[in-house]
């Protein structure tokens, strides 16, 4: 092949190449143009339907808006019609307060015209009446003048005359009315006297039954026995110490005896061993667990117990403290008599004997069940139990009738009410009653109180109990105050002091026990 052919050749390529390329450029400028447009439509599109979209919205937009303003003047007009309704109310109110005030107006114009009429009208008659006053007055003097004229004496002489005489007749009905009157009354009194006495005794006639100074508790099992006794006497020991009763173990069957002069200490230790025998557990530790809660117990069972006697009674309003120490009137006895159930039998006759002489009931019933009251209290207060009885009720805030009815009933002031009477006969009736008291057992509990209140005069003693029926004092030493050598020291004082203040039959034992606890908690 030749060059020219070859060049040729390239030529022809050459322009099949361009125009090739010049044919690919306006295909492609068509292929271009033609997205284009459809790219301008789809977006005209677009444009139209975000248009209708926006029309669609602008009417909901509208409608919703159309519908809250209508909404909002619903509201509205609702709201203004209440308002109308409340301003018409109170319009009507006005017009009736109105009404109402325009009708005292005319109420008190007419009231001040009756009254002017009146004080006109008694202004006349006071002025007749003092026209008439002065006629009287006139008339009077000038028949006066008439009468001493007549007798022959003025008429001061002659009021004298008629005084003296009068008053001498007077002194002598009066001398001879008040002897009889006097006479009358005391046979009255007398024979009354006797019938509210005798219906009254008559009607009260309650069961008596001294208190002694032993409790027997009973036992499932004479097994039990040795549980309470301890190995080597330590359980009974630590009951004895914490009760400061008298525990008494013999051949009693399936019974064991608590013997203390305080029925308190007896009832504490009674429910505590029962407690104890029921729980199965007994020792040292558990035994003063279970005689706390007891204490706790009863202290409750007190203020029961006063408040049912109250009940009992028909007498109320008494302080919460004061119901306590009623109810511990139970605890606490007078010559073998119970002290709660001899204060409502007093209550009980001195409100009825109130009821036959027509005197205040309640008043007597009030007195007579706090007439006593003094003896509730411990041996820590100073005092007899009249002044301890006035104490505490002043203290309390109670009448001063049943003050008085105390102190009278005691001797040591005047009654001075009717109702103090009838409880100073009313305690004397119970007193009196065949059976209801005993000398023997009031002097052996006041010789024990004594042998205990000198032990717990002493410093460092903590509490003090007469066991074995007054022939052992047991004392417990504070251990932070009294040393180990110093109790033999504070038994040997304590034990003169009884040998020279005190009568009493053999032998007082007194033993002072000294204990030292450490107590710590593991956490």
């Amino acid at each position: 092949m030749t060059t020219l052919d070859t060049i040729v050749v390239v030529l022809i390529v050459v322009v099949v190449g361009a125009f090739s390329l010049v044919g690919g450029v306006w295909i492609g400028r068509q292929l271009i143009a033609r997205q284009i447009g459809a790219t301008k439509d789809q977006a005209r599109r677009i444009l139209e339907e975000a248009g209708r979209e926006a029309e669609v919205k602008r009417r909901d937009a509208s409608i919703e808006a159309k519908e809250l303003v209508l909404k909002a003047r619903t509201d509205l007009e609702k709201e203004i019609r209440e308002r109308q309704k409340e301003i018409q109310a109170i319009e009507r109110r006005l017009l009736q307060k109105e009404e109402q005030v325009t009708r005292r107006l005319d109420q008190l114009d007419r009231r001040d015209r009756e009254y002017q009429a009146r004080e006109r009208e008694l202004e006349t008659r006071q002025k007749t009446a003092a026209e008439l006053e002065a006629r009287y007055q006139g008339l009077l003097e000038e028949q006066r003048r008439q009468l001493e004229r007549t007798a022959g004496m003025t008429a001061e002489e002659a009021k004298r005359q008629l005084l003296a005489q009068m008053e001498e007749e007077a002194r002598r009905e009066a001398v001879l009315l008040g002897m009889r009157l006097e006479e009358e009354a005391r046979e009255s009194a007398e024979r009354k006297a006797r019938e509210v006495l005798a219906t009254s005794i008559q009607r009260l006639a309650p069961d008596y039954c001294v208190e002694t100074a032993v409790s027997i508790v009973d036992l499932p099992s004479d097994d039990m026995k040795g549980r309470i006794i301890g190995r080597e006497g330590r359980n009974i020991r630590a009951l004895e110490l914490a009760t400061g009763v008298d525990l008494i173990v013999d051949d009693t069957p399936e019974a064991v005896i608590i013997s203390a002069y305080d029925p308190l200490r007896r009832e504490v230790a009674r429910l505590a061993l029962q407690r104890l025998i029921a729980d199965g557990r007994i020792h040292p530790a558990r035994i003063e667990e279970v005689v706390e809660k007891v204490k706790k117990d009863v202290d409750q069972m007190l203020k029961e117990e006063g408040e049912k006697a109250c009940f009992e009674v028909g007498v109320h309003g008494f302080h919460p403290e004061l119901v306590k120490l009623v109810g511990r009137l139970k605890y606490r006895t007078s010559y073998g008599q119970n002290c709660l159930q001899h204060s409502k039998e007093v209550a009980w006759l001195a409100g009825m004997m109130a009821a036959e002489v027509g005197a205040d009931v309640k008043l007597a019933k009030r007195c007579g069940l706090l007439h006593d009251i003094g003896k509730a209290l411990t041996h820590e207060q100073e005092g007899t139990h009249v002044e301890l009885s006035v104490e505490v009720l002043t203290k309390y805030s109670e009448p001063k009738a049943v003050l008085n009815t105390i102190l009278a009933g005691h001797d040591n002031a005047e009654p001075e009410t009717v109702e103090a009477i009838l409880v100073e006969a009313a305690d004397g009736i119970s007193a009196a009653r065949p059976g209801a008291r005993r000398d023997v057992l009031e002097s052996y509990i006041k010789r024990v109180s004594k042998m205990e209140e000198i032990a717990r005069s002493f410093k460092g003693v903590d509490a003090a109990y007469a066991i074995q029926a007054g022939r052992e004092l047991r004392i417990i030493a504070k251990s932070d105050l009294v040393s180990d050598l110093e109790t033999h020291q504070l038994a040997k004082e304590i034990s003169k002091r009884i040998q020279g203040e005190m009568q009493y039959p053999g032998h007082i034992k007194v033993t002072v026990i000294r204990e030292t606890r450490a107590v710590e908690y593991a956490r």
